[in-house]
């Protein structure tokens, strides 16, 4: 795996490292692993800031707009995540799955073309570089969030089939992982929304407003917002059992991917991807 940013080789191979001792710790407890994945964890994050800043100086533009640009920062955002819920919350267990996804993301982010650049965009525009940013910040909320109810109904079920480990005695609580994910989702919808306001704000600005309506990525994004939105009815109105909000939260972040896998390609304002 050699590509020609050196340092993007350097990052993914520490980050590797990291999480072979996460799961040295995750196997059989083991502090001393521990610490050094996390320590490698906090080197992965000031290479991969450092890699955007030096990014950001020979583009001039705030690189969060390609395809490989906004992979890597959703990609940052998930490690900046996963170090703040190691040091402030009780889910150093959980962090190791949010990095098994942070660094595929990132693998799968050498498949991009890193020398693609943004086309008919006036980058130096930052209501448009918040406006995607906000997007990005949602989707890293809702991987988080997914992450924790698919922990929820991973713990659920090896408690119904009474096969209780030392590992899961490491895993919250099942009421302390519904907390935590319904969070991450009440964080990442208003901002997602915000970002929905700002890309109509600048479309505005730009003369494009009435268009924006024929465009297939806004009624995605809607109906991704009304999934969610259904879910937060389901938990705070109906009062719905944990698993039934952990299945649908995990229905709604699938449904993310795909949109933003899918509906770039057919949307008249995102032509970076």
């Amino acid at each position: 795996m050699v590509t020609k940013f050196w340092l993007y080789d350097i990052i993914i191979y520490i980050y590797a490292l990291s999480l072979l001792f996460y799961f040295s710790d995750a196997v059989a407890k083991n502090d001393g692993a521990k610490r050094m994945g996390e320590g490698l964890l906090v080197f992965v994050w000031v290479l991969q800031t450092l890699f955007f800043f030096v990014r950001m100086y020979e583009h001039r533009y705030i690189p969060v707009f390609t395809k490989f640009e906004t992979l890597f920062f959703f990609s940052w955002l998930l490690v900046t995540a996963s170090l703040v819920a190691s040091r402030f919350f009780a889910l150093q267990f959980v962090v190791f799955f949010v990095n098994v996804f942070g660094f595929t993301v990132l693998v799968l982010n050498l498949m991009a073309d890193p020398g693609v650049a943004p086309v008919r965009l006036e980058l130096s525009n930052g209501l448009l570089s918040l406006h995607v940013a906000l997007a990005i910040s949602s989707y890293a909320a809702f991987a988080l969030s997914a992450i924790l109810s698919g922990a929820y109904l991973f713990l659920q079920l090896r408690l119904k089939q009474k096969r209780w480990t030392l590992a899961l005695r490491r895993l919250p609580s099942l009421e302390a992982l519904e907390r935590f994910a319904m969070n991450a989702a009440l964080v990442g919808t208003p901002t997602l929304i915000l970002s929905l306001s700002l890309g109509a704000v600048w479309l505005g600005l730009e003369n494009s407003l009435p268009s924006l309506f024929a465009d297939v990525k806004l009624y995605a994004t809607a109906l991704i917002l009304a999934v969610y939105g259904w879910m937060f009815v389901l938990k705070y109105r109906m009062r719905a059992p944990g698993r039934k909000l952990a299945a649908w939260n995990v229905l709604a972040f699938l449904l993310l991917l795909l949109n933003f896998a899918v509906t770039n390609d057919y949307s008249g304002f995102h032509p970076w991807f």
